[in-house]
C-alpha cells in the first residue's frame, strides 16, 4: 500500500515522522512523503532544527487516489502551516471523502480541523486541542491511541510521541483491513 505522509517544509516533530515511516516500511507499505513545496522539509525534535527529508510529491500535484491512507505527524508548526494550505486541507479532505483511513497524532488533528472532518467524530491529540476539537463538533478523549469509525473512513489518533508504539501498531491494523475492504 502506498502511505502518505503529509508535512508542512518546516515544522514537523521528527519522532512523528520517522517511526511511523518506518513501521509502514517494515510491514511492507510504500511509504511517500508529501509536502507543499518541492526540495526537502526540516524535521525538528521539539523546538531545535533536527534532520532533513526529501519530498517525494507536492500537495495540489498528488491525488488522494493514489493512496490507500493517510498519516500526519505533528509538531506543533506543522499543522498550522498546513491549515494555512488549501491545497494541503483539500487533500487531507479527499481521504475522508473517498473513505481511506487516515492516522494523526499529537497536534496534527488541527488539519483536521480545517477540513472539517472532526464534526461527529471521536478523537485524541495533545491535549491543547481539546478545545478546537469540540468547537469543531469533535469528542475529544484522553487516550493512548482511538480509533473512529463514527464516519466515512477510520480515524486513528494518538496524543504524543509517548504513544508512537500503539500508534504505529493501530494504524497498521487498520490500514491493512481496509486495504483488504478496498
Amino acid at each position: 500500500m502506498r502511505i502518505a505522509f503529509l508535512t508542512a517544509p518546516e515544522g514537523v516533530e521528527q519522532v512523528e515522522l520517522t517511526d511511523p515511516w518506518q513501521a509502514a516500511k517494515d510491514a511492507g507499505h510504500e511509504p511517500v512523503l508529501v509536502s507543499t513545496k518541492p526540495g526537502e522539509i526540516q524535521a525538528f525534535h521539539h523546538l531545535d532544527k533536527a534532520d532533513t527529508f526529501p519530498v517525494d510529491e507536492v500537495v495540489g500535484e498528488a491525488s488522494a487516489d493514489s493512496f490507500g491512507g493517510l498519516v500526519l505527524p505533528g509538531g506543533v508548526a506543522n499543522p498550522d502551516f498546513l491549515r494555512m494550505e488549501e491545497k494541503a486541507v483539500a487533500f487531507v479532505r479527499d481521504f475522508f471523502e473517498q473513505g481511506r483511513p487516515v492516522a494523526a497524532i499529537c497536534h496534527a488533528p488541527w488539519t483536521l480541523v480545517e477540513a472539517d472532518v472532526v464534526r461527529g467524530r471521536v478523537l485524541t491529540s495533545w491535549p491543547s486541542l481539546r478545545t478546537d476539537i469540540r468547537n469543531a463538533g469533535g469528542t475529544w478523549v484522553d487516550e493512548q491511541v482511538k480509533v473512529c469509525d463514527h464516519g466515512s473512513n477510520k480515524l486513528v489518533t494518538s496524543r504524543k510521541p509517548d504513544d508512537l508504539k500503539a500508534f504505529c501498531e493501530t494504524f497498521l491494523e487498520v490500514f491493512a483491513d481496509a486495504g483488504k475492504e478496498g
